[in-house]
């Protein structure tokens, strides 16, 4: 297995020693392992589309106002 350093900053430390219980490098490998997934998906995606990017950040926006009307309560 490889080792690498990961600066945080003193406040998240702080935070992360009220639960000493935890394996934070277990924590930190599923969320690069998710990160990594949620990648590829999108690569995946991308490579399989036929819109264009300027649709897709149509569409992008266009599903952000919808949710923020959704969880603002704005039906």
């Amino acid at each position: 297995m490889t080792n690498f350093t990961l600066s945080i900053p003193d406040d998240l430390k702080k935070e992360m020693d009220k639960f000493p219980e935890i394996n934070w490098s277990e924590v930190a490998r599923a969320s690069i392992r998710q990160k990594i997934a949620d990648l590829n998906f999108l690569k995946g995606f991308r490579v399989n589309s036929d819109i264009s990017p300027e649709e897709a950040e149509m569409m992008g926006q266009e599903i952000s106002k919808l949710l923020a009307k959704r969880y603002k309560g704005d039906h």
